[in-house]
């Protein structure tokens, strides 16, 4: 199972726990107020209580956007009905509360503390503060329905606590998630920089070649005019690449401000590969193994770079998270239309789940895998072990 199918899975477990736990609320809620006989109008009371008690549930279940507008709006209304039937019940009662003594309505207030954490986690900026405030002051004042007596507003205060508390815990993990979209952002900016720095070696090598197969052809051009069909027409293929190139990795650089006269870097590709293994396995206890299969010359420098950086990505993964591995597997394998590239280690220890904790490394290379149209994986193996699986297309690489 990959890690957002096993993140999936733990949301939709909480999210039938959190069910469950309303559920048997309710139903306390349900058999307190039928226990005694206080009259068909009390009875009629009581369902309103489970009614806004259920209304809290469309609220605080789902998954919404972050900055969603309508999730405070809507809360600021369940909130502010819930408060009118309470001021309600407080005046017919005179204070004495109409409600039974076992329950004020318990789930309402689990439901209300549950929508103060959603909203203080995605609501939009502006509006989830004061909704979050009036559904906790809704959430103070639920014990007041059963009456005014000092250990009913002790009652009244823990909630209040309770509240402050999922309010806390949803602002703590909205500036988490703020954090890390700043620093994906950032990641992104520096892999724009990196493809900048590709694109300005890519050009000066084909451009530079391009310019001595001209001359080149000028000089033979009255012995052996063949010769010159033959350089024309690599001059042909080597301009119609860098042509295709430029134009996917100009696509990519959209950040208008960013530096034109960033540090240059030296490319390395596939048929660097071995290098990489060797230097790795003389740094690490762990020892890697190269299996190549197909012709790994004349491929698109940007494609060639990139597949270069997964094996780097899944070997620094290897050293940094799975020193118990006994060895590390880097497999490419070349076909007519797909260029694919494996690195497993059979490690037994757990890994940082990529869209938690770090994992920024993995995910400057996912935006770099899916610019080229490829596609790039990782998780546990079936048998163990970590495994990074990445693809890229070649017939659309090379603009056929």
């Amino acid at each position: 199972m990959s890690t957002p199918d096993l993140r999936r899975w733990w949301v939709r477990l909480a999210q039938a726990a959190g069910l469950v736990a309303f559920g048997l609320l309710a139903l306390f809620d349900f058999a307190a107020s039928t226990a005694d006989d206080r009259g068909i109008a009390a009875l009629l009371l009581l369902l309103v209580p489970m009614g806004l008690a259920a209304a809290t549930v469309p609220l605080w279940l789902p998954v919404h956007r972050p900055g969603s507008r309508r999730l405070p709006v809507a809360a600021l209304a369940l909130a502010t009905a819930s408060l009118a039937v309470t001021a309600g019940v407080v005046l017919i009662s005179g204070g004495g509360g109409i409600l039974p003594a076992r329950t004020w309505g318990l789930a309402e207030s689990a439901g209300l503390i549950g929508v103060v954490f959603v909203v203080s986690r995605w609501g939009a900026p502006r509006l989830a503060p004061w909704a979050a405030a009036v559904a906790g002051l809704a959430v103070a004042a639920l014990p007041l329905r059963v009456g005014t007596e000092n250990l009913l507003v002790i009652f009244g205060l823990l909630q209040v606590l309770a509240a402050a508390g999922a309010a806390g815990v949803g602002l703590y993990l909205r500036i988490m998630a703020a954090g890390r979209e700043r620093a994906i952002a950032l990641v992104r900016a520096e892999q724009r920089a990196e493809f900048a720095r590709d694109l300005h070696d890519f050009i000066a090598h084909h451009v530079t070649g391009i310019v001595v197969q001209a001359q080149g052809a000028r000089f033979v051009a009255e012995q052996d005019p063949q010769r010159v069909i033959v350089a024309l027409e690599q001059i042909e293929r080597a301009g119609a690449e860098t042509m295709t190139s430029m134009r996917r990795m100009v696509g990519i650089l959209r950040n208008p401000n960013a530096p034109p006269d960033a540090p240059l870097a030296p490319l390395a590709g596939v048929t660097e590969l071995e290098p990489l293994v060797t230097g790795f396995n003389g740094a690490a206890s762990t020892p890697a193994r190269l299996h190549v299969d197909g012709d790994l010359g004349g491929l698109p420098v940007e494609v060639s770079t990139s597949a270069y950086r997964v094996v780097m990505e899944g070997l620094t993964n290897t050293r940094q998270h799975a020193p118990d591995a006994r060895s590390v597997d880097v497999a490419v394998r070349r076909t007519p239309d797909w260029l694919l590239v494996r690195v497993a280690d059979d490690g037994a220890a757990g890994r940082t789940a990529p869209a938690r904790g770090h994992g920024f490394g993995l995910i400057g290379l996912t935006e770099r895998v899916r610019a080229l149209g490829g596609t790039i994986t990782a998780g546990p193996g079936v048998a163990g072990g970590w495994v990074l699986d990445a693809a890229f297309p070649l017939r659309t690489a090379v603009g056929r």
